[in-house]
């Protein structure tokens, strides 16, 4: 990397990161803005790298610059205080070369037009490569409502749940089982010089211990392999071996991960994708057209099923719903500073009439599975308990205990447990 590229890796680094902490906004968005705009693609991972290292290890950050700093940084000097975030990441959580990466963030301060900031930072920077940062708990990154909440509901798991969130997710993928099989795969990735783990009790999986981009992987372009946690694989399996031609819903569609791995295992199904985003109805569409995979797709709000069913009832309803993602906080560590305690009162009840219209349009029979990637029992264990309550034709399916600890009439999956993602499963059948 050129000394002109670093400081552009940084600049544009300290500029997701002032966008996500002070400005509230996505982190995925805004990696999705700039990451194009970088030709070199080991830049391209350096910058992905730095965000989330940053977003990680923000409360040692933020406890470094409470004890150092005579004078805390006010609001005017936000992007500064994230370029220091993107300083100490690389120093300490990374472990880049001290001297190139020193260099690289002095500089970007004066890119950045504070050329009269650049001895501080400088004497920061050089602080916490002697020093490191001071540690931090492990909730420290939680805000108290949802910190309290965890310990409420999974106070034996508590601990293990906060302490996951800080680590970064291996990397799974799913093999599409219709371009050739699971092991097949494998050796194309070992013939790749790619080491590739597999998952037990997983027939499609396999996991990569290294951080590598989707694009490396051999025949990603062309259908062969996708990007899918273990957990929400877990959900084609939940869902089994279907009758030929069912007719299936995948009620919140986006980004198609779901849809494309049922479709994989049984191109015979007519699948309807919805989703209340057209835009987000376009990523499905990429990602069904990637994998080699047929639907229909129809944005619509889910709940108003006069505006978009058509009155033919489905076999299968998979309900994959909007939530807090609190389960998915390692591999979206902004969710922590954008979840807010009224969010969960309103996703509930989000979660309720998007159940209610599900149920609507099951056909005798048919089977409703309803997933979230959250751990507040609030959106999974008590949500399934109230629909149950609600519909006496409701009858549960009994999932064993690879689907995580059993809870109500569903599966909880806690972060990091065989090393996959938070994750809620229940499934019920309707009565004839």
């Amino acid at each position: 990397m050129n000394t002109q590229a670093g400081v552009a890796v940084r600049v544009l680094a300290t500029r997701v990161v002032d966008a996500v902490m002070h400005r509230g906004r996505s982190l995925k968005a805004e990696l999705a803005t700039c990451l194009p705009r970088i030709d070199d693609a080991r830049d391209r991972a350096l910058l992905e790298a730095i965000c989330f290292a940053v977003l990680r290890s923000r409360a040692r950050s933020e406890a470094a610059l409470a004890q150092w700093m005579s004078r805390p940084l006010g609001p005017r000097d936000n992007e500064v205080r994230a370029l220091l975030h993107v300083g100490f990441a690389q120093v300490v959580i990374l472990g880049l070369p001290p001297h190139a990466a020193l260099s690289a963030t002095v500089e970007a301060v004066r890119a950045l037009g504070r050329p009269h900031q650049d001895k501080v930072v400088n004497a920061l920077l050089r602080r916490a490569q002697r020093e490191g940062l001071p540690e931090a708990s492990a909730d420290a990154l939680w805000p108290e409502w949802l910190r309290r909440q965890i310990r409420t509901d999974w106070p034996e798991q508590a601990e293990a749940i906060f302490n996951a969130s800080q680590h970064e997710a291996p990397l799974w993928l799913r093999v599409n089982r219709s371009r050739g099989s699971r092991d097949e795969y494998r050796q194309r990735l070992a013939d790749a010089g790619i080491e590739a783990d597999l998952a037990e009790g997983m027939a499609d999986a396999l996991v990569l211990r290294e951080p590598l981009a989707a694009t490396a992987l051999p025949g990603f372009a062309q259908g062969d392999v996708s990007v899918q946690d273990g957990a929400a694989q877990r959900v084609a399996d939940l869902a089994g071996t279907l009758p030929a031609g069912a007719r299936v819903l995948d009620m919140c569609a986006a980004p198609g991960g779901k849809s494309a791995h049922l479709l994989e295992r049984d191109p015979s199904l007519r699948l309807v994708a919805l989703d209340v985003d057209a835009r987000r109805l376009q990523r499905v569409r990429e990602t069904l057209d990637r994998v080699g995979a047929s639907a229909h797709l129809q944005a619509a709000d889910a709940t108003d099923t006069t505006a978009w069913w058509d009155g033919q009832p489905f076999d299968v309803v998979l309900l994959d719903a909007p939530c807090s993602a609190t389960g998915i906080v390692r591999r979206q560590p902004d969710v922590l500073l954008h979840r807010r305690e009224e969010d969960i009162a309103a996703l509930m009840r989000l979660q309720r009439d998007l159940l209610k219209a599900a149920w609507r349009v099951l056909a005798p029979g048919g089977r409703l599975i309803y997933t979230t990637c959250s751990v507040l029992r609030a959106e999974n264990a008590q949500q399934a308990d109230g629909f149950r309550a609600r519909h006496p034709d409701a009858v549960p399916d009994l999932l064993d205990e690879a689907f995580g600890l059993k809870d109500a009439g569903g599966r909880q999956r806690f972060p990091g447990d065989q090393d996959m993602d938070g994750f809620f499963y229940a499934s019920w059948r309707k009565k004839t």
